[in-house]
């Protein structure tokens, strides 16, 4: 017996529970040999009282059944209900740890059962059968008048406070059995939904880990590309105009190797920078574990280093001029303090449209970089016109530059449009807000 209509069932158990239902069969046999022993030298039922074999047969009838009472549970009860029935009209002389051997059958249809409905409908059938005994015992008392003395000054008469003694006590002893079974069960399935919930937890801080790292090597590549890419596209333009002239114009190469050699040193002082803020960034924890230290990283993976801000706005204008495209840099409304991490998002953005103007533009593309003070935040705009329609403009790159930028914009809730303009050349416009 024993359908599962649960999601959770405790049942089947293992070895070591049946080792210990096992044991308790034995230790209540034994304790039912010795009180029917005691009980029948006391002669409880007199000359009723059944045989020795029968004795016997009964006590392995109530006591055996339990060793099975977690693997078959519901028809256990079952049997210790008749067995314990029989005990009773056999007059077999033993009246204390049979009743422990019904409440434990019922208890563990109530603890250990996973079809709840059928759980309840065998209590019901065994409880029900032992009341309906009682109440024919109970009448069967009443139809013999000298059963119980006749006391007609109590206020209760004696056959009424029996039967109401006999209720009571049946009433609190199948109630018991019936409840601790049900706590039982609460119990072991709110430790059941505990430990999913705990695992489902590790489960999480797992994947939050990993992602914490995802993010961290995000954001350094982001910086990296960022500090790297704008330096050595401006040494590559410059390098290759050196080449060109160094022939016909010593001087002019001498500008452009110039150039190189300071693109280089910057490039190299902001990667020290940078890799001395990603230090700070781990060593600045509580050293709690790598997986906290990386996620606190991450949870800053939409700042950037405190190298950028809005005034190196004009830098990067200088950096196309020298890199022989005309340039203009226009600042709209009145110029505010913006959080450091929108001024090096604006930085940043900036710092890779000039980048790809230089890039891939051509080599007489303008380019115009504009910053807009605006009521609730900064717009900053590059645009380039290609050189017209002359030529067709190099798209060769890898698209991660497009890619940085809307993470950057992203992280600090603003919008951003890139693509082509209808005029020619392209556009990259930014929305950042500052409240």
């Amino acid at each position: 017996m024993g359908r599962t209509t649960e999601e959770w069932s405790r049942l089947p158990v293992g070895p070591r529970e049946h080792r210990q239902d096992l044991l308790l069969a034995l230790v209540l046999g034994l304790g039912l040999a010795v009180t029917t022993t005691l009980y029948g030298a006391a002669g409880v039922y007199g000359d009723d009282q059944a045989a020795w074999w029968v004795s016997a047969l009964m006590v392995v009838a109530n006591a055996g059944p339990l060793a099975f009472r977690r693997r078959w549970p519901m028809t256990v009860a079952v049997v210790a209900a008749l067995a314990f029935a029989a005990t009773q009209l056999l007059h077999v002389p033993e009246i204390i740890l049979v009743n422990f051997t019904l409440f434990i059958a019922l208890y563990t249809v109530g603890a250990w059962c996973s079809d709840r409905v059928r759980a309840e409908a065998v209590r019901w059938v065994v409880i029900g059968g032992m009341f309906a005994w009682l109440f024919l015992a109970i009448s069967f008392g009443w139809s013999v008048p000298s059963a119980l003395p006749n006391d007609d000054d109590a206020i209760i008469p004696p056959y009424i406070a029996y039967s109401l003694v006999n209720i009571l006590i049946n009433v609190l002893y199948f109630g018991g059995a019936w409840y601790a079974g049900n706590r039982a069960w609460a119990a072991a399935l709110a430790k059941h939904e505990l430990a999913e919930r705990t695992a489902e937890l590790a489960a999480e801080r797992e994947r939050t880990a990993a992602q914490a790292v995802t993010l961290e090597r995000v954001r350094i590549a982001r910086e990296l590309h960022d500090v790297v890419a704008h330096h050595v596209s401006l040494m590559g333009v410059q390098a290759g105009a050196a080449r060109r002239v160094v022939d016909r114009d010593p001087a002019q190469a001498t500008a452009s190797l110039g150039v190189v050699e300071d693109s280089a040193r910057t490039a190299v002082e902001e990667l020290r920078r940078m890799l001395g803020t990603l230090r700070e960034d781990d060593h600045g924890t509580d050293g709690t574990g790598t997986s906290q230290r990386v996620g606190a990283s991450a949870g800053r993976a939409g700042t950037a280093p405190s190298t950028a801000g809005l005034g190196r706005m004009p830098e990067l204008v200088d950096a196309v001029r020298t890199a022989g495209h005309d340039a203009d840099y226009t600042v709209v409304g009145d110029e505010r303090a913006v959080p450091p991490t929108v001024g090096a998002v604006a930085f940043r953005i900036a710092q890779e449209a000039v980048t790809n103007v230089v890039k891939h533009a051509g080599p007489t593309a303008r380019a115009d970089l504009r910053l807009r003070y605006l009521d609730d935040g900064i717009e900053v705009e590059v645009a380039d016109d290609g050189h017209g329609a002359r030529a067709a403009r190099d798209t060769s790159g890898s698209g991660l530059g497009h890619v940085g930028m809307r993470e950057r914009v992203d992280a600090v809730g603003g919008r951003i449009e890139i693509g082509p303009r209808a005029r020619g050349g392209y556009l990259v416009r930014a929305w950042l807000p500052t409240t």
